[in-house]
């Protein structure tokens, strides 16, 4: 990073404190045959150094600083429904309101609603997924600063089917849309449409020659069409490696301004330290148009590891790093 940012370089730390736990006891209430009702919840207290995400600058000039911090406490109780146990056909209809209370700055206490719903097919041949949702969010990010209010809709399909007894294809269609409920910010709509073929290398490796599709339209900015083509693997690489990925060129058109490219990746993996531990990494590059309109290019790693301590209770910890390029500076 260039000198300035490293003066404007705010760390936010976030911490889940230990009074935190989820609820899905057993089934509310049976629904016919394969049917059943949770009432689901999680609750829990958070420490947070900087709600914000402000930075520090005015401290150092002389003047008040920005930087507010709070305690808040979260409570999120919902309903599962949940339907065709033990049939090719099975999935959920879910919903939660989430209510977030802040010690210090009551103002921003929110109470949001999620609604969604999945499912699953599959007969051996023919595997389908589908999903929906409705959230309302109050969050930052490295590129949305104040809590903004926004609501998420998407809607969610892929389907794979056997074309010979080693090859498979796969095709999806995913549409996503912010709305923004703050001016300076950009609803977004984003149409995906991934299309892969496999072919079964070996009996747990399949070998992957995929492209996908993506086209983004926003208020502020620049609209992009996106051509990824790739080449990959998914399966159990070794008795303790699994997962996915893919490598690959990808290609950014822009309705203003010259056209971008780069190198393209997707990974999602996962090794077994010791039979109670495990390990998963996860890794992309891609393209990215923020709420303020701006073009990116991302890089993002991450990792994790969970540990088994007991026959209810885990721990986890993990790291992540993201590079974000405006062309003009990476934070």
């Amino acid at each position: 990073m260039n000198s300035i940012l490293l003066r404007k370089l705010q760390v936010s730390l976030v911490s889940a404190v230990a009074l935190t736990s989820a609820l899905r006891a057993a089934p509310f209430m049976a629904i016919g045959d394969g049917a059943e009702l949770f009432v689901t919840g999680t609750v829990g207290v958070r420490a947070d150094d900087n709600i914000f995400l402000s930075t520090n600058a005015g401290a150092v000039a002389g003047a008040k600083s920005q930087v507010v911090s709070d305690t808040i406490f979260e409570l999120t109780p919902g309903l599962d429904l949940t339907f065709g146990k033990n049939a090719q056909l099975k999935g959920s209809v879910f919903g939660s309101v989430a209510l977030s209370n802040y010690a210090d700055n009551s103002s921003l206490d929110t109470q949001l609603l999620s609604l969604g719903a999945m499912s699953t097919f599959d007969d051996g041949k023919l595997k389908l997924k589908t999903s929906v949702g409705y959230n309302e969010l109050n969050q930052n990010s490295v590129d949305i600063r104040g809590l903004t209010r926004r609501d998420q809709t998407f809607v969610k399909g892929s389907g794979e089917v056997s074309a010979t007894e080693k090859t498979s294809v796969s095709a999806g269609l995913s549409f996503d849309k912010a709305n923004y409920k703050r001016v300076g910010y950009s609803d977004t709509d984003i149409l995906e449409v991934p299309l892969n073929v496999f072919y079964k290398m070996t009996e747990k490796v399949d070998l992957s020659l995929g492209y996908r599709y993506r086209d983004t339209k926003v208020q502020i900015g620049s609209d992009s069409q996106d051509n990824y083509f790739n080449v990959g693997a998914r399966g159990d690489f070794t008795p303790k490696l699994k997962g996915s990925f893919n490598v690959g060129y990808n290609q950014r058109s822009l309705t203003r301004g010259k056209d971008e490219d780069l190198f393209g990746l997707e990974a999602d993996l996962s090794y077994e330290l010791t039979p109670k531990s495990q390990l998963t990494i996860g890794a992309s590059n891609d393209f990215n148009t923020v709420a303020s309109g701006a073009q990116q290019k991302v890089f993002r790693l991450n990792g994790n590891v969970t540990t088994k301590i007991s026959e209810v209770w885990s721990l986890n910890g993990g790291l992540s790093y993201s590079a974000n390029d405006y062309y003009t500076r990476t934070d």
